[in-house]
């Protein structure tokens, strides 16, 4: 009898530090964000984030020991949306050009969670890819002003339409008399150090999922 219940024992003890162990797990802060490298590239595109201007985003894996790497937080949004994509996601981050000085490259340090960022959506300003961007801020009222200054709409990460980063990209409106690569960072409509304003350059189209 000493010995069934001492096996017994063990398995409740086992029991206990296996849950326990789901429980740190469960617990866990997430991963911070990570640094875009000179080699990072998109997961769509295959391409280099730094060829491509605007807000990128990263999405940490459970599964993985490094970050996803969008060209477009539009593109970021879609891989959360799609049913065959992984769900084993711990962190979502997405550059906050609030913060950000430079629309091309935003730079280090501009990370915010996607979750608590505000999205400025249909506005006139062109992510990665050349594509409709959801321009994200962690202040609400830097979103209004973006809004103010180039139109669209705020929305929350999970108000955010399927269509609007599942569906086709629009190439027929670029950035009015300009590429976005030669906005000023504090005035994006302005072309920054002296040069000429410049016309979109092609993209591709968003893959269809």
């Amino acid at each position: 009898m000493k010995t069934g219940r001492a096996t017994l024992a063990g398995i409740g003890l086992a029991i206990l530090m296996l849950a326990g162990c789901g429980k740190e797990a469960l617990d866990a802060p997430p991963p911070a964000p990570a640094e875009v490298s000179d080699e990072a590239t998109g997961h769509y595109c295959g391409m280099l984030l730094a060829d491509h201007e605007g807000p990128k985003g990263q999405i940490h894996l459970a599964s993985r020991d490094e970050p996803l790497w969008f060209s477009s937080v539009r593109d970021t949004i879609a891989f959360l949306r799609l049913p065959e994509e992984a769900k084993d996601v711990v962190a979502v981050y997405v550059n906050d050009m609030g913060k950000a000085q430079h629309w091309e490259q935003p730079e280090a340090g501009t990370w915010v969670d996607a979750h608590s960022a505000w999205f400025v959506i249909d506005s006139s300003m062109r992510g990665g890819m050349g594509a409709n961007e959801a321009v994200p801020f962690a202040i609400e009222s830097a979103a209004e002003t973006f809004r103010v200054k180039h139109g669209g709409a705020i929305a929350r990460l999970d108000d955010i339409p399927d269509a609007y980063v599942l569906g086709p990209v629009d190439l027929s409106s670029p950035m009015p008399g300009m590429g976005a690569a030669d906005a000023d960072p504090a005035d994006p409509d302005r072309p920054a150090d002296g040069h000429d304003a410049a016309d979109a350059h092609g993209h591709v189209q968003h893959p269809d999922h």
